[in-house]
């Protein structure tokens, strides 16, 4: 189970200038107790699945929620949220979508894969750290998850 005092987040982001300023929205609120940065699809879905390099992590190392981005190498953010979805063991994990797309296409292939928010990337850069911080504080802090 879980520690209730440990905030877990996994930030799926490829893009270092995005990854800086999200983690620096985090810790501006003091929510990056412990904040795992992976930068491709496919390096989400072994953290996630423990497989590969991962195999090995504890159960307490399950993130209370992904910060996703979808424009990602090696596997697409859409395919991570439809694994992460699908599968009984990270279903009720919260998704949020944080990313530069906001292409209707996208924003429905979310919504139907069962993302829990979708939030496209401010461009002003104030706008930006207070939309992770808010998006952060809620998900990792306010936002009660399931039990077991």
């Amino acid at each position: 189970m879980l520690d209730e005092q440990i905030i877990d987040i996994l930030l799926v982001e490829d893009n270092p200038n995005d990854e800086e300023l999200t983690l620096r929205a985090l810790r501006k609120h003091n929510l990056t107790n412990r904040v795992f940065v992976v930068r491709d699809g496919e390096e989400a879905l072994e953290f996630l699945f423990r497989k590969g390099r991962y195999e090995n992590q504890q159960e307490s190392s399950r993130p209370r929620i992904v910060l996703l981005d979808l424009k990602l190498p090696k596997v697409d953010g859409l395919e991570v949220l439809r694994a992460v979805k699908s599968d009984e063991s990270t279903r009720t994990i919260p998704v949020v979508v944080l990313t530069s797309s906001n292409q209707d296409r996208d924003i429905v292939e979310s919504y139907r894969l069962g993302v829990n928010s979708y939030l496209v990337k401010p461009v002003e850069f104030e706008n930006f750290i207070r939309s992770v911080s808010e998006i952060g504080y809620y998900w990792a802090v306010l936002n009660r998850p399931p039990v077991g």
